[in-house]
């Protein structure tokens, strides 16, 4: 049997880490063959929820799951970790303002960025949930010096799925025929979901909907969908969060399927016009633990005014925590 890799999971308790933590200790996320150690990180006064987290973990007697660490000390939760999904950060309020939003959870960032830094594997790779998702991948990022910035993400693969998912409704399609699909930028309402250069079933999208139905409806659709859910149920999304972490994980470390690529919010290279060091939402393929951003794809003048809005959301959150990024 594979030595155990080490998964760490902050907001452990919260319901997207519930929805997850099975998931990973079932297989899911590395594979059948591939035992886990599970380090779950939690606030002090979440840790008798996360007590029985554990107890659920144990009464389900999964062969690949090793061992269980429940900490509130970064410093534990972080030791030796392969894996580091970062879902805990601090809500927005009422009447909590953007900036304020973003100021409060650059806090809690750049300490975990710090932990990561000094007690993580070095090839740790680390995926940014707990929103604003890109901007907190670029604070912890930048506080961890001694590690490579490519090894922090933020997570648009929800999106990614979300898009796929809304094709195959309008096209009566299977998910598995769809492919190469698209979002680029920010995890927020400037994030572009891109079908130009998307098949399904070996047809071009277009010859099964119209460019009119993508900008009027599929566009907006995936942007508005998170806010649907909270509207439709209550709560935010908890199930299909997590496995859109499970499927980043799991391509990231495994690879994506031939003649397809995912999206994910990496750190930009320039690519594409968009500046260098943002983190940044691409359409990327994975191969033996790497991810590489697809290039040569033709943008219409429509498409790069997409990037470039999303781009500027980015620079103005980069702006207001400025002074929090060491250097």
């Amino acid at each position: 049997m594979k030595p155990a890799v080490k998964v760490t999971i902050t907001g452990a308790a919260g319901h997207i880490g519930y929805a997850l933590v099975f998931r990973i200790a079932s297989g899911a996320m590395f594979g059948p063959d591939q035992p886990v150690i599970l380090r779950l990180l939690e606030i002090p006064q979440s840790m008798s929820s996360l007590s029985g987290v554990g107890m659920e973990l144990e009464d389900c007697a999964f062969p690949l799951l090793h061992d269980i660490v429940m900490t509130d000390n970064p410093e534990i939760g972080f030791r030796g970790t392969d894996y580091a999904i970062l879902i805990g950060a601090k809500p927005r309020s009422k009447g909590m303002e953007r900036k304020d939003l973003i100021t409060e959870n650059a806090k809690i960032f750049s300490h975990q960025g710090k932990a990561i830094n000094d007690h993580a594997s070095r090839d740790v790779k680390v995926l940014v949930v707990g929103n604003p998702a890109n901007t907190n991948a670029l604070i912890a990022a930048s506080n961890a010096p001694d590690l490579n910035k490519r090894q922090f993400t933020a997570m648009t693969r929800l999106d990614h799925n979300r898009a796929i998912g809304q094709l195959a409704g309008k096209t009566n399609s299977l998910v598995a025929d769809i492919k190469r699909v698209t979002v680029w930028g920010n995890h927020s309402m400037t994030q572009f979901p891109h079908i130009d250069n998307c098949e399904i079933a070996g047809k071009p999208v277009y010859d099964l909907v119209s460019q009119d139905w993508a900008i009027d409806h599929f566009i907006p659709r995936v942007q508005r969908r998170g806010a649907e859910i909270i509207e439709a149920r209550g709560l935010s999304s908890a199930a299909s969060a997590a496995d859109a972490i499970v499927d980043h994980m799991h391509d990231w470390a495994l690879g994506t399927p031939e003649g397809d690529w995912v999206s994910m919010a990496i750190p930009s290279d320039g690519s594409y016009g968009i500046e260098e060091g943002l983190v940044y939402s691409y359409p990327v393929t994975c191969k033996d633990g790497n991810y590489e951003i697809v290039q040569g794809l033709d943008l219409d003048e429509f498409s790069v005014s997409r990037l470039k809005a999303s781009q500027k959301e980015l620079l103005e959150e980069r702006a207001i925590i400025q002074d929090l990024l060491p250097g």
